[in-house]
């Protein structure tokens, strides 16, 4: 049996317990209006003011359909150890320029920051993968893109924790799913935004998903990207979904900063194409 201390009874309250909405500041939560539609959600915005990571490649920010680049990190790992240094290669095989050129798209006004963990041949090692996650987790990005899963079972636990400690820290991760049938993470977690592909042409539609584990669907087939030096090409993919869904995170983090990340996938639920045309 659990006791239920009150606070009158003269008793300090148990830990995470709270006197009242005054105690924390929760009278100033955003107030939800009785009907939330896209225009409410990021109507207007720009994604001025937010802040998405791209964990990848690398970005080429001299790309055209890129634009700036806030800040250009490496995870290097000598001897075991994990180092997190300034970028001087940029990208080293186009992923991580096509990812941060889409979110550009969306989201023209964001920040971003590239993290690169893989190198030539989109080859990574789980170790990198993760420190350039826990990097970025503890930045506090707003939002957190990866193109990028691994398979490896040893890296789970690290994973998880990692993910876990970004949604209480506010910072979204969004999770590209396996293009083939695999089991592999981390968007198989329920605190990232997990996405997978439709083949719809516009890049606002997203599709709600009602049979997770993959949760929504972005805009990935025949998708025109930026690439390595500076050119651009076709291709499809759950990666180019990923983005999609990341910059309009973007545009909901930027207009409405104090929501949560379940706050953001419950808005993204509520206003994807599937769900308004329910309506």
């Amino acid at each position: 049996m659990t006791a239920i201390l009150h606070a009158d009874d003269g008793d300090a309250l148990p830990a995470y317990a709270v006197a009242g909405p005054d105690a924390l500041g929760l009278r100033g939560a955003t107030r939800w209006p009785a009907r939330v539609d896209r225009d409410w959600a990021f109507g207007g915005s720009t994604g001025a003011g937010a802040t998405v990571c791209v964990v990848d490649s690398g970005v080429d920010a001299e790309h055209p359909l890129v634009g700036n680049v806030a800040r250009a990190l490496a995870v290097t790992i000598d001897d075991e150890e994990a180092h997190v240094d300034p970028d001087t290669a940029g990208d080293v095989c186009g992923h991580g320029t096509a990812c941060a050129g889409i979110i550009r798209s969306v989201a023209p006004e964001c920040e971003i920051v590239s993290v690169r963990v893989l190198g030539e041949g989109f080859v990574g090692s789980g170790p990198a993968l993760i420190e350039g996650l826990r990097w970025a987790v503890d930045q506090g990005f707003d939002v957190i893109n990866m193109s990028l899963s691994t398979t490896k079972e040893r890296f789970v636990a690290d994973l998880h924790a990692l993910t876990d400690a970004a949604y209480f820290r506010r910072s979204l991760i969004v999770a590209s799913a396996h293009n083939m049938p695999v089991r592999s993470y981390p968007w198989r977690f329920a605190s990232v935004v997990s996405v997978a592909s439709h083949d719809i042409d516009d890049p606002l539609v997203y599709l709600r998903n009602p049979d997770p584990p993959v949760e929504f669907y972005g805009r990935g087939v025949d998708v025109e990207v930026a690439w390595a030096d500076g050119a651009t090409l076709r291709a499809s993919g759950n990666s180019f979904a990923t983005p999609h869904i990341a910059g309009i995170c973007a545009l909901i983090r930027a207009k409405h900063p104090d929501l949560t990340p379940p706050e953001v996938k419950t808005l993204l639920g509520l206003t994807a194409t599937n769900a308004e045309d329910a309506r």
